[in-house]
């Protein structure tokens, strides 16, 4: 454990200290409250929740990032959001939704995503039909990894005595988890599959939710995406997103936790090379056994252009840079929140849409078009006779810096106007029918969510072996870990969720407040 001194034991009131309030953070701070830990959650904004939050504006509640969720299932391991609010006596009343995702893709090429498997499988067979097999290889391959997730405890990885115990609950899936974890999905889908669209469908598949082709996606990552969908499904927090993250909040604050608001951390304090607390923009320092870093791992340790990362650059690890050589920041997004009159939105469309146009497009900039209506399952969102849309589109933070502010404006006005256009070759009387427009841009993503470039998450800078280079949560300081979407396993809100559950087990263990048993 972190030896502190005499003086600083003093003052140490807190168990576990956890920077940002992110799901990763938020599961992580809940995990170790519900195991009898102090924690302490230093949020630099105003709400909980970072980009899995929520914010209202004249009547509607709009979403900060993505409204398709995962993790809200009822059975198995993988449902790790219904299992984290449980953990701490919340639960989350869900609306499920009959479709993922609707793709409007080049060629004319337009399936949905059924929650129904078979349903699924078969309008994409009835497209690709000389690809039968090829579907059915891929799509069961994917059920494969997920079932060997789906039939062990999510902990963490790093801890011996966890994997001993798993390995003797599920040996056959702890061995098939090892062979996948290398693999990407691309390896897969190449393996089954010729057609080049079917391919390029595939990319599409991964990239809507890794911002990745299949290539470079990890193809444990694309068992859980592709198969818990149908497995669990896309269940809708009725309330909107940010209710996760309020109700995770209210569960460590009735365990004894607690979370400051606008408390900007400056920089992790070191002592000895132990991490034993932190420093608050205001110079006030708080002390604690253990410090979570929810920020990016840039933002943690520096590089991308980061001056002042929260550990100081001389004592950053050697493996961190080494890290910085293998993942880069993916683009960060321009976002489009309305408020539309009703009529609006046909009633029978589905909730969520992705449009493209070109396949050559597809990692281009601005060249994907998401887009989630909330209100089709909630309509409690929203004022009465009124829908949201919620669209959002990849954009490098290269694009916005440097500009002057009227030149921003114009540019947010201008590119605010083309995703509206884009939309409306799905609802044509659109512009017409907007009662309230919010933009943003990747800069008011790198503001708001203190995340480096505005990124949603680390991508890989060159092909890697799946999820094997991807660093677990304990660093190499001393008292110090690292969680969300820079660690094992990626990026999405059940992704960080895992990561928030390992990273309170290593600590769990670091602190002796582990039970001996595996979760039920």
């Amino acid at each position: 454990m972190t030896q502190l001194s005499n003086e600083k034991k003093d003052s140490c009131n807190w168990d576990s200290i956890v920077i940002g309030s992110g799901l990763g953070g938020l599961v992580t701070a809940s995990q170790l409250a519900s195991k009898g830990a102090k924690v302490l959650v230093l949020e630099q904004y105003k709400i909980p929740g970072g980009s899995g939050g929520s914010f209202k504006r004249k009547g509607f509640t709009f979403d900060v990032g993505a409204s398709m969720i995962f993790g809200f299932g009822d059975k198995g391991y993988t449902n790790l959001l219904t299992r984290a609010l449980k953990d701490v006596g919340q639960e989350c009343e869900t609306i499920p939704d009959p479709t993922q995702l609707a793709y409007h893709l080049p060629n004319q090429l337009e399936i949905s995503v059924d929650r129904d498997y078979q349903k699924f499988i078969t309008k994409l067979i009835n497209l690709f039909p000389h690809e039968e097999k090829g579907i059915k290889h891929f799509y069961e391959t994917c059920w494969d990894v997920f079932n060997c997730l789906n039939s062990m405890p999510l902990l963490s990885i790093e801890d011996p005595a966890y994997l001993m115990k798993v390995f003797f609950k599920s040996p056959l899936s702890c061995l098939g988890l090892a062979r996948w974890l290398p693999v990407n999905a691309g390896d897969v889908a190449m393996r089954h599959i010729k057609d080049p669209d079917l391919l390029r469908f595939i990319d599409i598949e991964c990239f809507c939710w890794s911002v990745m082709p299949a290539n470079l996606t990890p193809m444990i990552n694309a068992g859980m995406v592709f198969s818990d969908r149908h497995f669990g499904g896309i269940n809708y927090p009725k309330g909107g997103v940010g209710i996760i993250a309020e109700k995770l909040v209210k569960g460590i604050e009735n365990l004894g936790g607690q979370i400051r608001y606008k408390s900007r951390v400056k920089k992790i304090i070191l002592e000895k090379g132990n991490a034993i607390g932190v420093s608050l923009e205001n110079d006030e320092e708080i002390f604690s056994k253990t410090v979570i870093s929810n920020a990016t791992r840039w933002d943690t340790f520096g590089g991308q252009g980061i001056k002042s990362p929260l550990v100081a650059t001389e004592n950053k690890p050697i493996s961190e840079k080494k890290w910085e050589t293998r993942y880069i920041p993916s683009p960060s997004f321009l976002s489009l929140h309305l408020g539309v009159n009703i009529d609006a939105i046909p009633a029978n469309t589905h909730c969520h849409h992705l449009l493209l146009d070109k396949w050559e497009e597809m990692e281009k900039e601005q060249g994907v078009t998401f887009v989630s209506i909330p209100t089709l399952l909630d309509p409690t969102l929203a004022p009465t006779g009124s829908h949201i849309v919620h669209a959002f589109t990849p954009s490098s933070i290269d694009n916005w810096d440097g500009l002057s502010n009227k030149e921003y404006l114009a540019k947010k006005k201008e590119d605010g106007e083309k995703l509206i256009s884009k939309l409306e070759r799905l609802f044509p009387n659109l512009s017409k029918n907007i009662l309230h427009k919010e933009i943003g841009s990747p800069r008011t993503h790198k503001r708001f969510l203190a995340r480096n470039k505005g990124s949603y998450g680390p991508i890989p800078s060159m092909r890697l072996p799946g999820l094997l280079p991807m660093p677990f949560n304990t660093t190499k300081i001393n008292g110090l870990y690292c969680v969300g979407d820079s660690c094992f396993p990626g990026q999405g809100l059940n992704a960080v969720a895992f990561s928030g559950y390992a990273c309170a087990h290593k600590i769990g263990t670091k602190l002796g407040m582990n039970k001996w048993e595996l979760p039920e």
